[in-house]
């Protein structure tokens, strides 16, 4: 049979038409699934969305454009509104519905489209609330007639203009296949879905619906819950829970209705951060029970799962594998290149992993954040609810992936480091992220979480390396608090890390801290290790800095160093990083201390031969035999030297670096002992005044460098006195 009414969208980008000519084919159906239809909304006049938002927080711009069409009598429009689950799509089609009827003088039609079934069922309603016959709706639930057409039909000719809401649209497909969506004279079509891919919608209005700015996200958890606490703790906790328009409901109706021993938003907060053993996503899903509330698509603990489980019906069940990999990291945003290592093949396909990766962006699961570098950002909440949901007999192996990977782009701490390398600081929050799941599953082995340390070990090297000391400080002491519970104390693992939590300590100031550190750690090693183990004679080597510098007893430190290096070589060999550090270290302190040092020359020809010149400890050791060769009366020999070693670290590390600056302090002091007291001068006020910006003028380098600038001035001052 023939029809006047079009269902099919032509191909030129625009949305299905509802005019023009169309043949349909007579077919009769007897149960099949595509015709199967769901039971009548009881209402296609009101919003099935339970209760409405007390009030709508920010979406100003979004709502402004969508009142705009509205006031002006908009019609052949459809607008789509996508996003992650939970950030509160439904919110602001109930907003514009309310709108739409209550000021716009528009019939409101709100149909809820998750499935074919529900569409089908919702859309015949609205035919029959458009003027559609029992005749013709019987044709329709039976497969004589389009159905999709007799709606597109009453829609046209509605006697009213009307604002009709398709709400979870998140299978685009079903609305394609059957031409249910079009544009019409008489209305206007808002479709909310987390399918963000533009093919779905051509020729549509799209707007992305994210989190909410702290501030209405503190007053929505205040409209909810207004007893309970003060603006600053709403927004506290809506930090915590990522600002998701979702989570924050569910916080407020937990807060709202407890009648006993209702909480404030400060104990809120505390459970939220495990303060108590409470589960997060529990505790925000009971927030739903509060609120007579238990369908899916309302609990942080499965709304995302409708997703996952739609891109499984769709043949993708690796976006699943990744979106758990992703949950082993942190909801900052992740470097793409993080998931081009070799190391996911063992989790699934290289070769999948973009078609994986593009089901996840397009049920609006993760997002791209424009580079560089190019990134993913991935709500925390969600994260939390897919951690809690990964299968156990999984999770040592995601941990094992997600380390590997981290592995793959961190800096080799075994190579010079330079300023030409790729940034690490995007990948200090994944790091901490992932020592906090290893830390959380107990399904994680110990051969798995070493490897998660050691990558904490490299990225707090790296970072010390780069001069960031306070953020190298925060990634160690971080890994041994989790590294001491999963490995114990004495875990080679663990102690490195304490060590270098002591480097970092000593580098910021902390001096005290920094000895106590290195003693513990030294101890540590003796009883596990013994007293002539590799770790125990590097503990050596850690500590003999704070020995020499902080507590002034450098012959001390000459002595323990000595020790090291006999134990070091005869261990590891004379050449061995290990052992040069420790001979550049007594370098320094043996002529400061007035003793007989190691031989500069030849400790350098070691560490050029074996590590290269750029290498830093090789720069260590040049800037350290300047030094002695300076203590030691030598300084023409030494200005050379040391006018190199600057230009080396500034090439390495930049001119802020606090080696840079170390190696422009000491050459201050040769070109001042030289009588080249201007040039001597002006590298000490670059140096004084550089630490002061970079340091503090608290840390003490700082006050070295302003003293010792003020005594070359003075002897400036004295000299200019005298020549005049």
């Amino acid at each position: 049979m023939s029809g006047s009414t079009e269902g099919r969208a032509e191909g030129d980008g625009r949305v299905y038409q509802s005019r023009g000519d169309q043949h349909i084919t007579e077919h009769h159906h007897h149960g099949h699934a595509a015709f199967t239809v769901g039971a009548a909304p009881d209402s296609v006049r009101q919003p099935a969305v339970g209760r409405a938002p007390v009030v709508l927080r920010d979406r100003l711009e979004l709502m402004t454009q969508l009142r705009t069409a509205l006031e002006d009598g908009g019609a052949h429009q459809v607008y789509v509104l996508h996003g992650l689950g939970g950030c509160g799509k439904t919110a602001v089609a109930s907003e514009v519905f309310r709108l739409a009827t209550a000021e716009g003088g528009r019939v409101g039609l709100w149909v809820n489209a998750p499935d074919l079934a529900s569409l089908r069922a919702g859309m015949l309603a609205v035919a029959a609330d458009r003027g559609a016959s029992e005749g013709e709706l019987t044709a329709a639930r039976n497969g004589l007639r389009a159905a999709a057409d007799l709606v597109w039909d009453r829609l046209d000719r509605s006697d009213q203009p009307w604002l009709l809401v398709m709400d979870n649209a998140d299978d685009p497909a079903i609305l394609r296949d059957g031409s249910w969506l079009r544009t019409s004279p008489r209305g206007i079509t808002l479709v909310t879905t987390r399918q963000v891919a533009s093919h779905w919608w051509p020729g549509a209005t799209l707007h992305h619906v994210g989190v909410l700015p702290r501030e209405d996200a503190a007053q929505l958890l205040c409209d909810l819950a207004p007893e309970s606490g003060t603006v600053e703790e709403a927004a506290e906790i809506a930090d915590r829970l990522g600002r998701l328009p979702l989570a924050l409901t569910l916080a407020g109706g937990y807060l709202a209705h407890q009648v006993i021993s209702p909480w404030s938003m400060a104990e809120y907060g505390r459970a939220l951060d495990r303060g108590d053993g409470t589960d997060p996503i529990d505790l925000l899903d009971q927030g739903a029970t509060y609120r007579g509330d238990h369908q899916s698509r309302h609990l942080a603990s499965s709304t995302w799962e409708l997703s996952l489980d739609a891109l499984r019906a769709q043949g993708l069940p690796e976006a699943t594998l990744l979106m758990q990999l992703l949950g082993c990291w942190s909801h900052d945003p992740l470097p793409l290149t993080l998931l081009t290592g070799a190391g996911v093949d063992a989790l699934l396909p290289r070769a999948r992993v973009e078609t994986a990766l593009r089901g996840l962006l397009d049920h609006s699961l993760t997002r791209l954040v424009p580079g560089p570098p190019r990134c993913l950002r991935t709500h925390g909440v969600l994260l939390e609810s897919i951690a809690r949901g990964t299968p156990a007999e999984q999770r040592d192996l995601l941990v094992r992936v997600a380390a590997e990977l981290l592995s793959a782009v961190l800096p080799d701490v075994t190579q010079p480091w330079a300023r030409e390398d790729p940034p690490i600081a995007p990948f200090v929050p994944h790091t901490l992220a992932l020592l906090r799941r290893a830390a959380q599953w107990t399904e994680v082995e110990q051969a798995t979480a070493t490897r998660v340390l050691e990558c904490a070990l490299r990225l707090a090297v790296a970072l010390h390396r780069a001069g960031d000391f306070a953020s190298a400080l925060s990634v160690g002491q971080d890994a041994v608090a989790r590294g001491t519970r999963l490995l114990g104390p004495n875990h080679p693992a663990v102690i490195a890390l304490r060590r270098r939590v002591g480097r970092s300590l000593y580098r910021l100031g902390r001096y005290e801290e920094a000895e106590a550190v290195h003693r513990l750690a030294l101890a540590d090693c003796t009883a596990a290790f013994g007293a002539s183990a590799v770790e125990t004679l590097e503990c050596c080597v850690g500590l003999s800095p704070v020995l020499a510098w902080a507590l002034d007893q450098k012959a001390e430190a000459a002595s323990m160093l000595r020790q090291a290096i006999d134990g070091l070589t005869a261990a590891l060999g004379a050449s061995h990083p290990s052992t040069l550090i420790a001979r550049t270290y007594l370098l320094e302190f043996a002529a400061e201390a007035e003793l007989d040092p190691v031989g500069g020359a030849e400790l350098l020809s070691d560490c050029h031969s074996v590590i290269g010149p750029a290498h830093p400890i090789t720069l260590s050791a040049e800037l350290n035999y300047g030094f002695a060769l300076i203590v030691a009366g030598r300084q023409t020999r030494a200005l050379p030297l040391v006018r190199d070693v600057v230009v080396a670290f500034e090439r390495a590390y930049g001119p802020e670096h606090p080696k840079t600056l170390a190696a422009r302090a000491l050459l201050s002091r040769v070109l001042g002992e030289l009588g080249l007291h201007d040039e001597a001068v002006a590298q000490a006020e670059l140096v004084a005044h550089t630490r002061a910006r970079v340091l503090g003028t608290e840390h003490p380098w700082t006050s070295w460098s302003l003293e010792r600038l003020e005594r070359l001035q003075r002897a400036w001052g004295r000299r200019d006195s005298a020549s005049e």
